[in-house]
């Protein structure tokens, strides 16, 4: 068999139906009336066969001028300007009187009137409105907007004359008079593949396009040539759905937690400073107090019985430090903000906890805000995970543990620590991942162990409690090779599409 015959035998019905009908140049038009297919059937059959490089596609557009709404209204009817021009020369009245004698409509006067100012056909006095020479003259021919109207619509606006493309354009400006209408057409001829596969197709006759019982049972599919079917061919992908990628990493996050045997701790976005900054052992002279750093709120919140043990621990301090000294106050503690971190969480969980809750291990993950300028490392608004373990036994090497653990399943199975400063942990450690393509140790959070200015105020002791926090986003555009932090919240479809699964 040779490979015409072979492509002849996979031809789709519909690609024969188009063959068959194929003589010369046809449009789609003519193609449709032939073969008693549908178009939408004739364009997909020439779809195919154009990707068989059997057909040449040719397109083409003609633009044609056909009557809007106020275009059939007026072309049996004089049109308004031209009622007003008439009732201004039997009577000419001011303004107010003609517009309540006209017989027009409050819409149909305005744009009347203006239509006559504009073209010089009436003058405006303070006692009447009167025509003025060429308004006089105006009148004893027939406008040409209405010549217009009264041609046999629609009209292929490249054959109107110099004139007539003047008028339409004066009509087009005006409301509902005219309108556009472009009229694609495509027309198709056969390659020389094409004719050749005409031919085939003509003398190899009916093929089977589907095995059914009855054509088994009755043997009729005997000395039948059976339709082959390309299974290497191109094919439409199938996409599935999915979450977006952020919310899949969150719900994978949270497993990765869940299975180590933490449980979720959750809060409001608004919070207090004294939860979001004065617990934490943040000064209240900070910077991050200040309003280019922090989403402050109206109003102010309310304080809780253990503000005092704060307000010693940033005075006086406790289990032996000195504190910052000088004076904290309630007011900067009442202030409203939305939570720049998730470790608020953290101590309001603190907060709640009894000896007799020990040993216990909790992490969050959520929307946190910083007052930044966007750019492609920094986003306003973001997501944090959060984690802390309270444990007598607890110490610096099972932090590094959890932090490896986590990160392994986050795809990064290289994890170094550095040490560093935050205001609320000592000893502090800065957190970097292996970039297993950039060849470079990334840095993706913080950790360290809770001061006891922290542990203190909120569990009555000093107990050693593990803490870290990365940003969400971070971790996503490295495991996702994105280099740009807005690319995460662009929901270009494509990008969603292409995007592998967190790992499971």
């Amino acid at each position: 068999m040779s490979d015409i015959d072979t492509i002849v035998q996979s031809l789709h019905p519909l690609e024969r139906a188009v063959l068959a009908h194929l003589k010369g140049k046809r449009s789609v038009a003519e193609l449709v009336k032939a073969s008693g297919l549908q178009e939408v059937e004739v364009l997909r059959g020439l779809g195919w066969l154009d990707g068989r490089k059997a057909v040449s596609l040719e397109s083409s557009s003609v633009e044609r001028v056909e009557l809007d709404a106020n275009g059939v209204k007026y072309a049996k009817s004089e049109l308004p300007e031209r009622k007003l021009l008439k009732a201004i020369h039997q009577k000419p009245s001011p303004l107010d009187k003609l517009r309540s004698s006209c017989g027009l409509s409050s819409d149909e006067f305005s744009a009347s009137l203006g239509v006559l100012r504009q073209g010089g056909l009436i003058q405006i006095g303070k006692d009447a409105v009167t025509l003025t020479e060429k308004g006089s003259q105006s009148l004893a021919k027939k406008p040409s907007e209405e010549i217009f109207l009264s041609h046999k619509f629609p009209i292929v606006i490249a054959a109107l004359s110099p004139e007539d493309k003047h008028t339409f354009e004066r009509l087009r400006s005006r409301r509902q008079m005219v309108k556009v209408v472009v009229e694609k057409s495509t027309s198709a001829s056969l390659t020389e593949l094409g004719k050749r596969l005409a031919s085939a197709a003509g003398k190899m006759g009916a093929v089977v396009d589907q095995l059914t019982p009855q054509l088994i049972v009755s043997g009729g599919w005997k000395g039948k040539a059976f339709r082959r079917f390309d299974v290497t061919g191109a094919v439409p992908k199938v996409f599935g759905g999915r979450q977006h990628l952020v919310s899949e990493t969150i719900e994978y996050v949270k497993s990765i937690w869940l299975e180590m045997g933490f449980k979720e701790m959750t809060g409001n976005l608004v919070q207090t400073a004294f939860w979001n900054l004065d617990v934490l052992f943040t000064p209240q002279d900070h910077p991050a107090r200040e309003m280019q750093d922090t989403f402050f709120l109206k109003g102010e919140g309310k304080l809780p019985v253990l503000a005092k043990k704060v307000k010693q621990a940033h005075e006086g301090g406790v289990a032996g430090s000195k504190g910052y000294g000088g004076t904290w106050t309630e007011e900067k503690a009442k202030k409203v903000l939305l939570r720049t971190h998730t470790t608020v969480l953290s101590a309001q969980t603190l907060s709640a906890l009894k000896s007799s809750d020990l040993p216990a291990k909790f992490f969050a993950v959520g929307r946190v805000f910083r007052n930044e300028t966007l750019d492609w490392k920094h986003l306003f608004e973001f997501n944090q995970v959060e984690g802390i373990v309270v444990d007598p036994d607890a110490n610096v090497r099972h932090l590094i543990g959890y932090l490896k653990q986590f990160y392994k399943k986050m795809g990064f199975p290289d994890v170094r620590v550095r040490p560093s400063f935050f205001p609320y942990t000592e000893p502090s450690l800065e957190v970097d991942v292996w970039h297993p393509v950039r060849k470079e140790w990334v840095e993706v959070g913080g950790a360290g162990i809770f001061r006891p200015e922290v542990v203190v105020p909120l569990l009555g002791k000093d107990v050693p409690v593990l803490a870290w926090g990365q940003g969400l986003e971070r971790v996503l555009t490295e495991y996702y090779k994105m280099t740009d932090l807005r690319q995460i919240y662009r929901n270009d479809v494509n990008d969603l599409r292409s995007l592998r699964l967190m790992l499971r």
